[in-house]
């Protein structure tokens, strides 16, 4: 069984390829851990993989792809010999009145925000059982706490996968596997920036205010670094083992719970 604080944990990371899921690479391949990187873009995950100076594994694949998951896992433990660490990132938001939220918005954000992290947490169990040792960590959102105007198909994807978080790490708590999430508020990524011109487009409000009112929602008045995401999964992943089922919020003190 690999130590938890030790440096050579074998790691997956989904949504590798920018923004939070970058920053989580980073960190993890900064320890000396082996991360294996995906997203759909080759291109984007070799570019990150090569400012890891440790053993980096790029495997290219859709996240949504129901038999993506036992694939990876498959490469990862193939490569490696096991997988230690699973760090479901991939997510999207997209944001509807509950009136315009058609049956294929909300299916398509169901998959990606929850059916997609279930598959992958059943994939990874087998493995991380036969060696009595996992840490599965899911980057949810403070969506995963609280209601929302206009995201009424994202809050319930994510509150979902926080259920699905607290059901598996109560069924694996004897297995030596843990299972935690990450609750981001609004962090400067990617995403949150089509958020952004989203917004401005269908408003008309400038990209100033509308930012402006994104960074004042958060008591330390801005928005969150992926850095800080990312040293939040760091502790996870390498946590001994008591904690489990739990899911920590990193935007500067706007949800507490």
């Amino acid at each position: 069984m690999p130590s938890s604080s030790g440096p050579s944990l074998r790691v997956l990371v989904t949504g590798a390829s920018r923004g939070i899921g970058a920053a989580i690479v980073a960190e993890l391949g900064a320890q000396g851990h082996r991360i294996a990187l995906t997203a759909r873009t080759e291109a984007d995950l070799v570019a990150v993989a090569a400012a890891v100076d440790g053993p980096t594994l790029v495997l290219p694949a859709d996240a949504i792809d129901p038999a993506a998951p036992q694939r990876l896992i498959d490469a990862v433990v193939a490569e490696w010999g096991g997988i230690d660490v699973l760090v479901l990132n991939a997510g999207e938001a997209v944001s509807a009145p509950i009136e315009r939220t058609d049956e294929e918005l909300w299916n398509s954000l169901l998959e990606i925000n929850l059916t997609s992290p279930f598959r992958f947490v059943r994939a990874a169990t087998p493995v991380m059982k036969a060696q009595g040792f996992g840490r599965m960590i899911v980057v949810a959102s403070v969506a995963s706490k609280i209601g929302a105007p206009y995201i009424s198909a994202y809050v319930s994807a994510k509150h979902g996968v926080l259920g699905m978080v607290r059901a598996a790490a109560a069924e694996l708590a004897t297995t030596g596997i843990t299972v935690n999430a990450v609750c981001p508020g609004y962090v400067d990524t990617p995403m949150t920036q089509r958020s952004v011109d989203a917004i401005v487009a269908k408003t008309g409000r400038s990209r100033e205010l509308v930012l402006g009112n994104l960074q004042s929602a958060q008591p330390i008045g801005r928005l969150i670094t992926a850095g800080e995401v990312a040293t939040a999964v760091s502790f996870l992943a390498n946590d001994s083992g008591g904690i489990n089922g739990q899911s920590i919020v990193i935007d500067g003190g706007a949800v507490q719970s």
